[in-house]
């Protein structure tokens, strides 16, 4: 009786998780299907069969429009606030972790607080900021990598403070005892062993800087215009190019699942380093 609960609990466990999974992976699915069909069949085909494959709504944006462009913008900007802010990140939580500093407690309270605030409460002084102050900097790569860095970094500094405490500190006596310095502590022996939540903050800051919309469209007019704002550039007067919208949607997915799928092992281990102590 025990082994045929047990076995009707296993059962529809798979039950839900097949039915989680088709919820989720139907709308991509979708979306793949409206980007490749032509626009007459995007109004008059409603069957979910993949049997037309009108690659013009990815070769027309991305080659002879200025897609291609707001996807190499993305990766810049994705890329770069992701490095800046797994390095400052990395440093603030040593310092938090290691060092007795004064109100160390309410600074880490602090920093997460700015995570907290909704991002469009800042949307108007940064414009400002940007736009009448240092206009220079208005429509560039730097000025989004430094407003993503506002949002993103208590993240990843809150996501680091498990990772940093879990690593014993006698670590630390042996490398001084052996003559290591305080940088290379840092870097030769406790960056390695963070690896796994360093790779798992890497992970999840790229993922927020590469699907940023507000900002990337308070900030930017074309330059350093990003993807994600480019696909409201599809919506007209006219009407809304439905197929070419698709395409460039499933472009921009393709880079994040590569991304995932290339460091997926460091993201279980990230979320779980530290979290069982003795």
């Amino acid at each position: 009786m025990a082994i045929r609960k047990k076995t009707v609990f296993k059962a529809l466990w798979y039950v839900l998780w097949i039915f989680l999974s088709i919820i989720t992976i139907f709308p991509i699915y979708w979306t793949l299907l409206v980007s490749l069909r032509t626009r007459l069949e995007v109004f008059t085909r409603t069957d979910l069969i993949l049997n037309s494959f009108y690659w013009e709504n990815y070769i027309r944006p991305l080659f002879r429009d200025i897609y291609g462009k707001f996807l190499f913008n993305s990766v810049i900007v994705a890329t770069g606030n992701t490095l800046l802010v797994i390095f400052l990140a990395f440093l603030a939580t040593f310092s938090l972790s290691r060092f007795r500093l004064r109100g160390s407690n309410n600074i880490f309270f602090w920093t997460l607080t700015n995570r907290m605030a909704p991002p469009a409460a800042f949307t108007l002084p940064i414009y400002l900021l940007f736009a009448k102050v240092l206009p220079f900097f208005y429509d560039t790569h730097f000025a989004l990598i430094l407003v993503y860095c506002v949002f993103n970094l208590p993240f990843a500094i809150w996501l680091l403070k498990g990772t940093i405490d879990g690593i014993p500190k006698e670590i630390d006596e042996a490398a001084l005892v052996d003559g290591a310095n305080l940088w290379q502590l840092i870097w030769k022996i406790i960056f390695p062993v963070a690896r796994p939540g360093i790779m798992a903050a890497a992970v999840l800051t790229w993922l927020f800087s590469w699907n940023e919309y507000l900002f990337a469209s308070t900030l930017t007019n074309f330059r350093a215009r990003t993807m994600p704002t480019g696909l409201a550039e599809f919506v007209t007067v006219t009407g809304t190019n439905w197929g070419e919208m698709a395409a460039m949607t499933i472009v921009t997915m393709i880079p994040a699942f590569v991304f995932l799928f290339l460091v997926q092992k460091y993201i279980v281990a990230g979320m779980t380093f530290g979290a069982v102590k003795e």
